[in-house]
C-alpha cells in the first residue's frame, strides 16, 4: 500500500489541503518582496555633483540654476550633463556655446552629490553614494542577499528532512523577519550587507519547504494544481511589491512594510500540520496517524481511524532497513540518483540566473520602474495559467524545455532589436519574462515530484543552492555591459536554452505516483522521459 492509497481515503485535496495551502499563502507572499526588494531600495535617481562650493558669492549666485549647472558640470557625447564629475572653478564660457574642450579638466565630486528625490525618497544608493567608482557595491548588494539564499538552500534542505517541514518552516519565518526588520535600521553599508546576507539565508526555508509540504499532502491528480497556486502567490506578490513600493519611496520603510506580514505568518504556523509523508518515512507512525485523522475528519472521511491503525502506516513507505537519516552525499551515491541531481542541478541554475537577470533589469520599457515592474509581475499571471493547462496535456518535460527555450529565443531576438524600437524590445521582453516565469512555476512542481520522500528536501535544498548561485551571479552579469552592451543578454541567452536541453533529459513524473525511496529512482529507465515507477497507481486511482 502506498502512501497515495491513503490519501484517496482521506481525500486528497478537501478542506485540509486548503487549509495548509492558506496558511502558506502569506509567507509565500513575502518571497518576491525580499527576492526583489533591489529593484526599490538599490535604485539610483538622477543626480549630478554638489556644485555649491564652487558658489563665489559674486557672478554664481546671480546665474539660474541651468547656467550653474552649465558652468559646473562637463557635458557627456550625448549633450547631457555628468553625474560623476565637476570642473574645479566655474567655466562661465561654456553659457556662450563655446566647447567643452576649451575648459579646465573635470575632476571627481569635491563635495558629495545632489539626488533627484521625485521618485525615490531614499535608497541604499543615496544613502550611502554607492554611484560612480562605488556603483558595483550597489549591484553587489542583490549579489550578497542570494549568497545568503544560496547557504539557507543547504541548511534547511538538509535540516527539514532531518527535523522535520514545520519546525523549519516557523525557524525561517523568526529568523526572516528578525534580520529583515533589523536590515532596516542599519547605520552602514557593511551592516546593511551582513544583515541581508542573513535575511536571505533565514527567508529561503519558506521558498524550497511550503512547496514540498503542500505537494507531500494532496493527491496525484491535484498536485499540478498546488503547484500552480503555489507559484500565482508568487505572482501577486511581486504585483503587490510595485504597489506598497510606489507608496512607501523610502527604503528604510519599505523593508519595514514588505516584511511585517511575516508576524501573521508566525502566529497561524501553530495550526501549520507537519508532513504525514515524511512523519512515516521516519517511523513516527503515531505522528503520522494523529495528522492522518484530523485530516480525513476535516475532509468528512468518517471510519479512517477505525480502519487505518498507527501500526499500519509502517507498511505505507518502505524505507532502506537501517537507514533512518539522509543527507546531502544520497544524492550521488548512486548511479541514477547522481545523474538526476547533475541534471536538475543544470536546470535550476539556468532558471535562476534567466529568471533574475530578467526581472533585475527593468531598463529600456520607456515607462516609469513601478509600472514596469507590475507589467513584468502581471504577465505572470497567464503565463502560470497557461502552464497549468500545459502540465496536463503535454507533461512536466516538455513544458519545462519549451519555456526556457522561448526565454533564450526572446533574449536572442531583443540583442539585434535598435534601443530605439523600445516598443518591439518591450514586447518581445515580456513574452521572454513569461517563459522564465512559467519555468520556474514548472521547476519547483517538477523537483519536488523527481525526488524520493526521503531526500526531497535534500533535493530541492541542493537544487535551490544551485539556483541562488545562478541568481547571485545574475546581477554580475549585467555589470559586464561596461564591456559591451550586448554582453549579458548573450550570456543569458546561452545560459536560457541549454537549460532548455538538459531539461529534455530529465524523466517524466505527469500522473506517477511520488517516488518514496532511492530505490525508486535506480529502478527507473535511463531513457529520457521514461516515467517513474507507478506501481499501485491504479489501484490508489480506483478506490
Amino acid at each position: 500500500m502506498k502512501f497515495e492509497n491513503l490519501l484517496v481515503e482521506i481525500n486528497g485535496f478537501g478542506k485540509y489541503q486548503i487549509l495548509i495551502f492558506l496558511l502558506l499563502v502569506i509567507p509565500r507572499f513575502t518571497l518576491p518582496f525580499h527576492f526583489l526588494l533591489n529593484i526599490f531600495i538599490a535604485a539610483v535617481p538622477s543626480h549630478h555633483c554638489d556644485i555649491h562650493v564652487l558658489d563665489d558669492g559674486e557672478v554664481f549666485e546671480n546665474l539660474t540654476q541651468e547656467q550653474r549647472m552649465i558652468v559646473s558640470i562637463p557635458a557627456e557625447e550625448d549633450g547631457s550633463l555628468g553625474s560623476c564629475q565637476m570642473f574645479p572653478q566655474p567655466q562661465f564660457h561654456l553659457l556662450h556655446g563655446v566647447s567643452n574642450t576649451t575648459a579646465e579638466p573635470a575632476v571627481p565630486c569635491q563635495n558629495g552629490w545632489v539626488y533627484d528625490t521625485s521618485t525615490f525618497a531614499s535608497t541604499i544608493a543615496t544613502e550611502w553614494d554607492l554611484i560612480c567608482e562605488q556603483r558595483k557595491l550597489n549591484k553587489v548588494t542583490a549579489t550578497i542577499f542570494f549568497i545568503g539564499v544560496m547557504i539557507g538552500a543547504v541548511l534547511f534542505g538538509s535540516l527539514s528532512d532531518r527535523y522535520g517541514r514545520k519546525r523549519m518552516m516557523l525557524l525561517s519565518y523568526v529568523l526572516g523577519m528578525a534580520f529583515g526588520l533589523a536590515s532596516a535600521f542599519s547605520s552602514s553599508f557593511v551592516m546593511f550587507a551582513i544583515l541581508r546576507f542573513f535575511t536571505g539565508l533565514g527567508i529561503t526555508g519558506i521558498s524550497i519547504i511550503s512547496t514540498v509540504l503542500s505537494v507531500e499532502w494532496v493527491s496525484i491528480e491535484h498536485r499540478r494544481v498546488v503547484g500552480v497556486l503555489d507559484s500565482l502567490a508568487w505572482t501577486f506578490g511581486s504585483i503587490m511589491l510595485a504597489c506598497i513600493a510606489y507608496l512607501v519611496n523610502d527604503w528604510h520603510w519599505l523593508i519595514v512594510a514588505i516584511t511585517s506580514p511575516l508576524a501573521v505568518a508566525i502566529v497561524s504556523w501553530r495550526w501549520l500540520p507537519e508532513s504525514a509523508r515524511w512523519l512515516i518515512a521516519t517511523g513516527r507512525v503515531e505522528n503520522a496517524h494523529y495528522y492522518l485523522t484530523r485530516c480525513a475528519e476535516m475532509n468528512a472521511s468518517h471510519g479512517f481511524a477505525s480502519k487505518i491503525k498507527p501500526e499500519d502506516l509502517s507498511t505505507v513507505v518502505v524505507v532502506e532497513k537501517g537507514k533512518k537519516t539522509y543527507s546531502y552525499l544520497d544524492l550521488v551515491r548512486t548511479p541514477k540518483m547522481k545523474r538526476l541531481a547533475l541534471k536538475t542541478g543544470l536546470v535550476w541554475f539556468g532558471i535562476a540566473s534567466t529568471f533574475y537577470g530578467i526581472s533585475l533589469n527593468l531598463a529600456g520599457f520607456g515607462l516609469n520602474i513601478y509600472l514596469t515592474q507590475f507589467i513584468y509581475a502581471a504577465v505572470e499571471v497567464p503565463a502560470k495559467l497557461l502552464v497549468y493547462n500545459l502540465l496536463e496535456r503535454i507533461g512536466r518535460r516538455y513544458t519545462e524545455a519549451g519555456a526556457l527555450l522561448l526565454a533564450g529565443i526572446c533574449l536572442a531576438i531583443n540583442i539585434f532589436i535598435p534601443k530605439d524600437k523600445w516598443v518591439f524590445r518591450s514586447i518581445i521582453a515580456v513574452l521572454g519574462k513569461a517563459g522564465s516565469s512559467a519555468s520556474f512555476t514548472t521547476i519547483f512542481l517538477y523537483t519536488s515530484e523527481l525526488y524520493p520522500t526521503v531526500v526531497r528536501q535534500n533535493g530541492l535544498g541542493y537544487n535551490s543552492f544551485l539556483a541562488r548561485l545562478g541568481v547571485s551571479i545574475a546581477p554580475l552579469i549585467m555589470l559586464l555591459d561596461e564591456l559591451w552592451k550586448p554582453l549579458p543578454q548573450i550570456i543569458l541567452c546561452i545560459i536560457a536554452i541549454a537549460s532548455g536541453l538538459t531539461a529534455r533529459c530529465l524523466p517524466e513524473t505527469m500522473n506517477r505516483r511520488l517516488p518514496e525511496t532511492i530505490e525508486d529512482i535506480e529502478q527507473t529507465s535511463e531513457k529520457p522521459g521514461s516515467p517513474v515507477p507507478n506501481d499501485d497507481l491504479e489501484s490508489a486511482e480506483g478506490k
